[in-house]
């Protein structure tokens, strides 16, 4: 009964937020374009709920700057000032709330990370898409991308374990906390986190 809930409840506000957000998901949407060209929003897929693949969307923040040999640079260098300011304030983000509509997504619950990792979990880790990824989760707003990979998968099935409406509702309030704080959006030398690469080579 709980999820069902919990699923009316992202309908509800994911349908409100769109609406009362327009102007400022218009006005982000024309800076992206001026700053970094087009396409102003960014697609790539991701395991959700059961590691179904979803096509998430989110707010451009890195050019597509390439080496003499045509490949991309690193993240971290094709991550502009502008970018930085849309991550640090999650603003690039706003997109996703789309994908909550959808049901792709929930407002809280694990991150969605790249499909590539899907192989390299073991058990318990995979415990983290037992539920929507979220828009914001247990692990955000206790560390994000400065803690270690296990730290924030064991975090992620802590959430699992324990989810409940009063635990999302205090995972939001700490997130704009959060957001107002700027603190935890990457490790350091990294634009966000480096490559999860299984326990074996972690």
């Amino acid at each position: 009964m709980k999820d069902y809930l919990k699923r009316f409840l992202d309908i509800i506000f994911s349908f409100i937020l769109l609406i009362l957000l327009m102007p400022v998901y218009l006005l982000v949407y024309v800076f992206v374009r001026i700053k970094l060209g087009a396409p102003a929003i960014f697609k790539q897929k991701r395991p959700g709920k059961n590691a179904k693949i979803f096509t998430m969307y989110k707010f451009r923040t890195m050019t597509d700057e390439k080496d003499e040999k045509g490949h991309l640079l690193p993240d971290e260098k094709r991550l502009t000032k502008f970018g930085q300011f849309l991550r640090k304030t999650s603003l690039d983000e706003l997109p996703e709330l789309y994908n909550i509509l959808k049901g792709d997504m929930s407002f809280v619950g694990p991150r969605p990370l790249l499909v590539k990792y899907l192989k390299r979990y073991n058990k318990e880790q995979m415990r983290r898409h037992e539920v929507p990824p979220g828009l914001t989760g247990w692990a955000q707003v206790n560390g994000r991308n400065a803690i270690s990979w296990e730290e924030k998968f064991r975090l992620d099935v802590w959430y699992v374990d324990n989810r409940s409406l009063w635990l999302d509702i205090k995972i939001i309030f700490m997130t704009v906390i959060q957001i107002f704080k700027r603190e935890g959006i990457n490790q350091e030398g990294q634009a966000t986190m480096g490559e999860f690469l299984g326990e074996k080579r972690e």
